[in-house]
């Protein structure tokens, strides 16, 4: 009879995706992955050719679980780009590694930028349109101009430079909408 697998692919990968999520990307190898799950690399090379196979799940479910965190994210203002600028500089204060993972590490990213914030629900055609209904002349160059704003305070964040309230950042964000669009 043969010896039941106590290591499976899910057990790697959630290994995998919890040391990324603690660790950074960079640290996620087959001998930590393997030691924190509690088993030899064999398990591992079994379920994936090679790491970059492994990386490459990570990096999938790491997509999976930004979009995650932006749908259950609170959608509290009407403004355009607010509710997702908000949600994309909270995932980077409280999902440090993973937002680098996503949004800044050049040497892995596999998605552009765009792919990755309009996701499978569409978030950014969604703000864009909600623009364009609220009389935005040209919503698509209004999104770059407040995404260069919201993408900064995010990576702010990460080194601890951008330390603003929720309700300060909401403000800000609004102020910069209505300037963009020239309300005030």
């Amino acid at each position: 009879m043969a010896r039941k697998e106590t290591i499976t692919i899910q057990n790697i990968l959630d290994t995998a995706f919890a040391m990324t999520r603690e660790e950074g990307f960079a640290n996620v190898t087959a001998r930590k992955v393997a030691a924190r799950a509690g088993c030899s690399t064999q398990p591992i090379f079994r379920v994936y050719k090679n790491m970059d196979e492994l990386w490459d799940a990570v990096y999938q479910q790491a997509i999976s679980f930004f979009q995650d965190y932006y749908s259950l994210y609170p959608k509290t203002r009407k403004t355009p780009f607010v509710n997702l600028g908000m949600a994309y500089i909270a995932f980077a204060r409280e999902e440090k590694h993973l937002f680098e993972l996503l949004f800044v590490s050049d040497s892995v990213r596999k998605r552009s930028m765009y792919e990755l914030l309009n996701g499978n629900a569409g978030n950014v055609v969604y703000e864009i349109n909600l623009a364009r209904v609220q009389g935005c002349p040209d919503p698509s160059d209004l999104f770059m101009k407040m995404w260069i704003f919201i993408h900064g305070a995010a990576c702010m964040s990460l080194t601890g430079d951008y330390d603003l309230p929720d309700m300060q950042t909401m403000d800000l964000l609004e102020r910069s909408y209505e300037a963009f669009v020239g309300k005030r």
